[in-house]
C-alpha cells in the first residue's frame, strides 16, 4: 500500500511509528524550580553527535491537565535534566510513569523507584537504572504541528556526564545483553535488546574486491 501522510491511510491505527523502529526511550528526571521532581519516558529520542555529546528529545502535545508537559516545562525553566536508561527489568515501572497524572504527583513514588544525586546537575538519577546521562539544555526547537491547539517541540541536550554501573561493563565495554534496554515500537508495542552481533566496517579495498 501507499498513502500520503496528508490524507487518510485507511488503516485501523496510524502506522507511522511502526515504520521508524526501534526507538530508544529517554526516561527523564527533571526538576521544577520549586524542587518537585518529575519522571517521564519519551521515545522520540536519540543521540545527535558525539563531540560534543548531544541528544534530542521531542515533545508532542500538551499535558493532559493543562500547560506544557512537565518535563519540557522543567527543562526550559532550569536548563537541566537526566536521561536514565530503561532496562527490561524496569519495564513495569517505566509503564507506570507513562500515566497522565496531575502535575504535582510524584511518578517516582508511584513506580516504587528511588533516586540518587547527580554529579553536575540538580535533577536526581533513577537509582535502579544502569546508565544515566546528565544533560544541560543546549537549544529548544519549535517544530511544525498540524494538529489544532497542540505543539511539537524538540530540545537538544549537551551531555555533561555519564554514569555506567560497573556490573554492566564487560572488559571495559558496555554489555547491552546485561541491560536489555527497552525500546519503543508502534502502537502499544515494545521490544528489548537481548541479542547483539558484531559487523566490522570494511575498508575501501575490501569493498572494491567484491
Amino acid at each position: 500500500m501507499f498513502y500520503k501522510t496528508s490524507e487518510p491511510h485507511g488503516l485501523p491505527h496510524d502506522p507511522f511509528k511502526s515504520c521508524v523502529v526501534p526507538r530508544p526511550i529517554a526516561w527523564v528526571t527533571s526538576m521544577h524550580p520549586d524542587g518537585t521532581i518529575n519522571l517521564a519516558p519519551y521515545s522520540f529520542f536519540n543521540a545527535l553527535a558525539s563531540d560534543p555529546p548531544l541528544v534530542m528529545i521531542s515533545f508532542n502535545g500538551y499535558h493532559a491537565h493543562g500547560g506544557e508537559k512537565d518535563t519540557l516545562a522543567n527543562i526550559k525553566a532550569t536548563g537541566e535534566f537526566v536521561i536514565n536508561m530503561v532496562p527490561l527489568a524496569l519495564k513495569d515501572a517505566m509503564n507506570v510513569s507513562t500515566a497522565n497524572v496531575a502535575h504535582d504527583v510524584d511518578e517516582l513514588a508511584l513506580a516504587g523507584l528511588a533516586t540518587e544525586p547527580a554529579e553536575l546537575v540538580r535533577p536526581p538519577r533513577v537509582r535502579e537504572a544502569p546508565i544515566h546521562l546528565e544533560c544541560v539544555l543546549q537549544q529548544e526547537v519549535e517544530l511544525p504541528c498540524t494538529l489544532p491547539d497542540s505543539i511539537n517541540r524538540m530540545v537538544i541536550g549537551h551531555v555533561l556526564g555519564v554514569h555506567i554501573r560497573d556490573e554492566v561493563l564487560n572488559e571495559g565495554l558496555v554489555d547491552l545483553t546485561r541491560i536489555k534496554p527497552l525500546a519503543r515500537l508502534g502502537y502499544m508495542e515494545y521490544t528489548a535488546v537481548d541479542g547483539v552481533f558484531v559487523m566490522r566496517r570494511p575498508s575501501e579495498a575490501d569493498v572494491m574486491k567484491r
